[in-house]
């Protein structure tokens, strides 16, 4: 027997979620926390937090979030980072599901610059993926500071128009080691989401 036409796409999960996340009703271990921290850790360190949002504006309370970035010192935990960590200890990856509201946070230490492959000085930044409902693909975007001289000069910033870069930069808190930045999936204000 032929099918009649093509075979419609189907989103992921319901499932995706148990074993992904620490917390929650699937939480099976704490291997991965939104929490990058130990106490050796130097840099300064801040709280990345907003809320997910999906295209009616409304809160996504079951979107899980991944972060990876540089330390203080702009170097990766990787082994393609061939520059040494001068703190070993030091993950640069983090994990965290939405609450019922829609709201995430992530404790961390503020990146330094990295190097873009040809050279140039990147802001720093962090890196973010989002996985949700309703979408076959994960998506990526990066977490910029507000108070940071360095985004003028971005390469990857530079890239995006400049009505749509405030997608990309989160804002700090009067007083507050807090930076805030609200993820839109789609719709008005939508964030920016990079094709990687």
């Amino acid at each position: 027997m032929k099918p009649d036409g093509i075979t419609p796409s189907q989103t992921v999960g319901p499932f995706f979620k148990y074993g992904m996340t620490p917390t929650g009703e699937y939480a099976w271990n704490d291997a991965f926390t939104n929490s990058t921290l130990t106490p050796d850790v130097s840099g300064d360190r801040v709280r990345i937090e907003g809320r997910v949002l999906d295209g009616d504006g409304a809160a996504m309370p079951d979107a899980m979030l991944e972060i990876w970035q540089a330390d203080a010192q702009g170097r990766y935990a990787d082994p393609q980072d061939k520059r040494a960590l001068p703190n070993a200890s030091f993950r640069g990856f983090a994990r965290c599901g939405t609450d019922k509201d829609g709201n995430y946070s992530f404790d961390t230490i503020r990146p330094g610059v990295v190097p873009d492959p040809d050279g140039k000085p990147q802001a720093p930044h962090i890196v973010l993926a989002v996985f949700a409902r309703g979408m076959l693909r994960h998506l990526y975007t990066r977490i910029y500071f507000s108070d940071e001289a360095g985004n003028a000069a971005d390469p990857v910033l530079a890239l995006v128009p400049a009505d749509r870069r405030a997608t990309l930069i989160a804002a700090r808190e009067a007083g507050k080691a807090v930076y805030r930045l609200d993820l839109r999936l789609q719709g008005d204000d939508e964030t920016v989401f990079f094709d990687v």
